[in-house]
């Protein structure tokens, strides 16, 4: 049984930044992809950034140049380096893995409010 437990979220002013983390259970090159999910009140689950195991990455449009999606093998871990946040940032923020068999492994996730 895989799981991922996210942390660093919490109240920052917009313009502010966060780090949030992943931890899998395990080593994260078992996965084919890991990535960052949002989900805002009254709102659809939506990507923020993944990074493919070969480590390639790809962000969504209203993220980039902003956020940064990295891995730290050694501690199985994946993070999501957030900048220039605005209030429309604030959301859950969930961690996924997807498995060879596209299975996907959810975490329970981390709520990032972006107010002044």
């Amino acid at each position: 049984q895989v799981q991922l437990v996210e942390s660093g979220g919490g109240l920052v002013q917009p313009g502010g930044t966060l780090r949030l983390s992943c931890v899998a259970s395990g080593t994260i090159y078992r996965f084919n992809a890991m990535g960052w999910y949002r989900q805002a009140p009254g709102k659809q689950r939506e990507l923020v950034a993944a990074i493919m195991r070969g480590g390639s990455t790809n962000y969504a449009d209203s993220v980039k140049g902003r956020f940064t999606i990295s891995r730290d093998s050694s501690k199985n871990t994946v993070y999501l380096q957030m900048s220039s946040l605005k209030p429309e940032d604030t959301a859950v923020y969930y961690c996924k893995a997807r498995t060879p068999t596209s299975y996907d492994y959810w975490g329970q996730g981390t709520q990032v409010t972006v107010s002044s």
